[in-house]
């Protein structure tokens, strides 16, 4: 393709179906990306939307809204978090390789909900508030390897530090909440 990077591996595919397939099969197969990709961000935005505004709207700000109150935040919400998806990806657009773009944005993230899981899982005896503060800590800690040692460390290990942060820091504040109540007591 003129004028395409070199080492870009997002327009193979694409390459591939408008240079050596038939047109009519271009054309549907078009059709069924798109079809896809407008489903997958119709149910994107839907569960966000409903999650954010029956789990936090509705229970923290607004409980006794009625049901069209109800509708009306959510349609605000869908457009807040369409908003935030669109500048998500007007961000990626910067990004060398998309897939890679991905997977930094997830690695940020997925370490301290998986922490969370096998928090929750395996360890029953540590209660929400040490796991609810783990999690923030291993969000800083993640972000702060993230902005001051991005050359130095891989991304994917984002993922092994937010974990180990937050199984290792709730099993830590689980045991200091403990000896406060007893004191307390």
């Amino acid at each position: 393709m003129p004028g395409a990077k070199a080492q870009d591996r997002d327009y193979i595919f694409l390459n591939f179906v408008l240079n050596y397939l038939p047109h009519g099969v271009v054309g549907l197969l078009l059709a069924v990306m798109f079809s896809a990709a407008m489903s997958s961000m119709a149910s994107e935005l839907s569960s966000l939307a409903s999650t954010t505004t029956v789990d936090i709207y509705k229970r923290v700000f607004k409980p006794e809204a009625s049901a069209s109150h109800d509708l009306s935040s959510s349609k605000l919400f869908t457009i807040m978090w369409a908003l935030i998806a669109m500048t998500f990806a007007t961000l990626a657009n910067f990004a060398e390789n998309l897939i890679q773009f991905v997977n930094i944005v997830g690695s940020l993230f997925y370490g301290t909900i998986l922490g969370i899981f096998l928090a929750a899982f395996y360890l029953k005896w540590i209660k929400s508030n040490a796991v609810f503060w783990s999690a923030l800590v291993a969000e800083g800690v993640v972000f702060v390897c993230y902005f001051y040692f991005y050359e130095k460390l891989a991304f994917l290990y984002y993922n092994i530090i937010g974990c180990a942060v937050v199984v290792l820091l709730s099993i830590v504040l689980q045991a200091f909440l403990k000896k406060e109540k007893a004191a307390i007591r």
